[in-house]
């Protein structure tokens, strides 16, 4: 949460900034934000109190530094791709590649706030480049993520295509695979979508 205190192994203060930049959707059981990094970027200590989705818009290099001292994990995400992660200590990101980074991030808030302590989802999952979970959908959607909490899609719409998926009756959020792609809440069942455009669509099945 932005502007908690928090304090390094060396007694450093540090002020926590959002898990993201801004927010792009918000209800009572997801939060969507835009997190963009141009190289040498670095996005501020911050605490994740859900678990979350990244779905990659753009991918790059990037370094997680720890703030207890923790060796640093480095990631190379691709767009289209995706992962689930647990909560985890105080962190900061940066980008350390040669290209533009963002993602959205979406919080699974009844895995986390909605609930008196947050649910322990393991290792999470993260998607691998060039490998499917499966087969794609009737409705053309290619699969990312398959979890027993989250699923997530993408799916290409030509120019004007009207394209109708048959979504399950769960809820879902859908982002648009585009630098200033909206973001959007679907509670479940059929949805048409209007082309031209790319999108994550992703499946809260827990």
């Amino acid at each position: 949460m932005k502007g908690q205190v928090v304090h390094s192994p060396t007694g450093e203060r540090v002020v926590l900034d959002d898990v993201g930049q801004a927010v792009l959707f918000d209800n009572d059981v997801v939060r969507v934000w835009d997190v963009a990094l141009p190289p040498g970027e670095t996005h501020p200590w911050h605490l994740h109190h859900n678990p979350y989705v990244v779905l990659s818009i753009s991918g790059s290099e990037a370094r997680m530094d720890w703030l207890d001292g923790s060796e640093p994990r480095f990631l190379n995400e691709y767009r289209g791709g995706s992962v689930y992660r647990p909560l985890s200590p105080v962190h900061r990101l940066t980008n350390i590649g040669q290209r533009f980074y963002q993602n959205r991030l979406v919080e699974l808030k009844d895995l986390g706030e909605n609930r008196p302590e947050p649910h322990d989802i393991g290792a999470g999952d993260r998607s691998v480049e060039g490998q499917r979970p499966g087969p794609a959908t009737a409705d053309g959607r290619l699969p990312v993520i398959a979890h027993p909490h989250v699923s997530v899609w993408t799916v290409e719409v030509g120019a004007d295509e009207a394209r109708k998926l048959d979504l399950s009756d769960r809820p879902h959020v859908l982002a648009e695979l585009a630098r200033d792609g909206a973001a959007a809440y679907h509670p479940g069942g059929p949805l048409t979508l209007t082309g031209p455009g790319e999108w994550f669509v992703v499946e809260l099945t827990y």
